[in-house]
């Protein structure tokens, strides 16, 4: 195969497994001053993702590597 049909295929390969692993019940909409760092200072943001966390460097003096928030059922919530 040519290195350019590889390389499409793995990005399609990726972008598939990100969406499957959102739609388990992670999401990575975390509000800045709910993030639980999952990293350390200066990861890069591929580093950040093998981990499994999310990577949003758009706010300042919050983490920018941190751990998915678990989607549920609201009704299982209790007040």
């Amino acid at each position: 195969m040519e290195p350019k049909v590889i390389c499409v295929l793995v990005m399609a390969l990726a972008l598939a497994l990100s969406s499957l692993a959102q739609s388990e019940g992670e999401t990575c909409q975390v509000h800045p001053d709910s993030r639980s760092n999952c990293g350390y200072s200066g990861i890069t943001e591929t580093e950040c993702e093998r981990k499994g966390c999310c990577f949003d460097n758009k706010v300042v003096g919050v983490p920018w590597c941190f751990y998915p928030e678990p989607v549920g059922d609201p009704a299982d919530e209790e007040c």
